[in-house]
């Protein structure tokens, strides 16, 4: 078990810097990212991710996940600290927050780190701009088997606390890749033949019916930004655009559960 250190005051270094990943320069400069709540850690901790540091609420309820994951800390030669609730709802941004938080080295984003082989959907957002869509297209893959999400161009930041917490645990379960628009199509394109990927758009343009439509494995589906979707010339290098039905007065859905959608029906036709 690790040896506690027990923090008091906000000026202190340590708390600084932990409150500090909430912001995406730090993020960026410090290659360390802040999640909190005791079921996202032990996801994290079942997968292989433990924090380097622990931050435990004075006060908070005893818990046998709460022992293992400081365990798992300590074998790892990380840190844990006790702090005050209220110092640490400074630290996480929220006035009710979870009684433990972590921060962990950020995972290596390059397309080289995936295996398209691996899974039979992938999902891709272009320029997603809401954090809480990502988080939710993230567990959207979790809950689909998907290999991972791949970010195109320029999208909100996965690391970021809100996206951290949208993702109820899935950052954790899912490959994560960013990348230009040129850099993913040329990886994509790479893999031609038995190792290539099928990419499918949401569409209108020259588009079918999402429901049976011939998606192969690899199936990378992809969708764009909340406001504007995808470009026309991205539409265009998909080897599938698929339509969904709209019943009512709106004329798009939310681009995470476009995403879900499309991703369900992939998985049916696979299984």
């Amino acid at each position: 078990m690790a040896e506690r250190r027990t923090i008091t005051g906000f000026s202190n270094p340590t708390v600084k810097f932990m409150r500090s990943l909430r912001e995406k320069k730090h993020r960026k400069r410090e290659g360390r990212f802040l999640a909190e709540g005791l079921r996202l850690l032990t996801d994290a901790r079942e997968t292989g991710h433990v924090p380097e540091l622990l931050a435990l609420a004075t006060g908070r309820e005893p818990h046998p996940l709460l022992d293992a994951l400081e365990a798992a800390v300590g074998d790892a030669g990380g840190q844990v600290l006790e702090i005050e609730p209220a110092l640490l709802a400074k630290v996480t941004g929220k006035d009710n927050p979870q009684a433990v938080a972590g921060v962990f080295t950020e995972f290596d984003t390059t397309l080289d780190t995936l295996d398209r082989s691996s899974a039979d959907i992938w999902l891709v957002a272009q320029a997603l701009r809401d954090p809480g869509n990502l988080g939710t297209m993230l567990r959207t893959g979790d809950a689909v088997g998907a290999g991972g999400l791949i970010l195109v161009d320029d999208c909100a930041d996965p690391f970021s606390v809100e996206a951290v917490r949208a993702s109820m645990g899935a950052l954790f379960t899912q490959r994560i890749a960013r990348a230009s628009w040129e850099e993913f199509h040329a990886w994509l394109r790479q893999g031609e033949g038995e190792t290539g990927g099928q990419l499918v758009a949401a569409s209108l343009r020259d588009a079918v019916p999402y429901r049976g439509a011939p998606y192969t494995a690899p199936c990378f589906v992809m969708v764009g930004n909340e406001s504007r979707g995808l470009p026309e010339a991205y539409e265009a290098a998909c080897d599938l655009r698929v339509t969904m039905p709209m019943k009512g007065r709106a004329d798009s859905l939310n681009a995470a559960i476009a995403a879900a959608v499309l991703a369900y029906e992939v998985l049916d036709t696979f299984e």
